[in-house]
């Protein structure tokens, strides 16, 4: 299982990259109801660790969406020119 990540490393990402990245986790999210569901799942800390990673992204990607965080290949000047 892989490890979360932080929020400056999915800010280091593109669009496309955590599209990618929320795809998965909703994936394993579901693979991981489905196993706590049917009592096979052994570590339940995980469940919690993907539902904040999921929420995580969705953050990260309302920044750029708003305009609060410049996401990767933008620098902060060009940022604070389109807020203008």
């Amino acid at each position: 299982m892989a490890k979360s990540v932080t929020a400056q490393e999915l800010r280091d990402q593109s669009v496309e990259d955590l599209a990618e990245k929320l795809k998965e986790a909703k994936a394993e999210l579901f693979n991981l109801r489905f196993q706590a569901a049917t009592g096979q799942l052994d570590n339940h800390s995980r469940l919690r660790t993907v539902k904040r990673e999921i929420a995580r992204i969705y953050t990260i990607l309302r920044e750029h969406e708003l305009g609060i965080a410049p996401l990767s290949g933008e620098s902060a000047q060009e940022s604070k020119e389109a807020a203008e």
